[in-house]
């Protein structure tokens, strides 16, 4: 299991819904390009071409996986590794600052 994925499952993020596929992949693009986190509209178009819909679709995906882990998942964990206070659902945008910057905390 991928580093990604892992983290994914620990936030209670699981690959019953489409918006994990596509947060695993923008993550993935994000650590490659760290500018990809400064350009999240460019960043939804590539997700899509790559899984063939729309940015929107990807937009509203990833929305609706954060709101879950937020509800539902281990939201303890998100609050830890963000290092800072989280009273409220992160936006797409926040929450994949969050993770990106833990990810490379670990490849540290």
């Amino acid at each position: 299991m991928d580093t990604i994925y892992a983290l994914l499952l620990k936030l209670g993020i699981h690959k019953t819904y489409k918006g994990t596929r596509y947060l695993r992949y923008a993550l993935q693009l994000c650590l490659e390009d760290e500018d990809c986190l400064l350009r999240v509209s460019s960043l939804y178009a590539k997700i899509a071409e790559k899984f063939n819909t729309t940015p929107d679709n990807v937009d509203n995906c990833i929305h609706t996986v954060i709101t879950v882990c937020w509800n539902h998942g281990n939201q303890k964990y998100l609050i830890g590794i963000a290092k800072y206070d989280l009273e409220t659902r992160p936006t797409n945008s926040e929450f994949l600052d969050i993770l990106y910057c833990h990810l490379k905390s670990l490849e540290r």
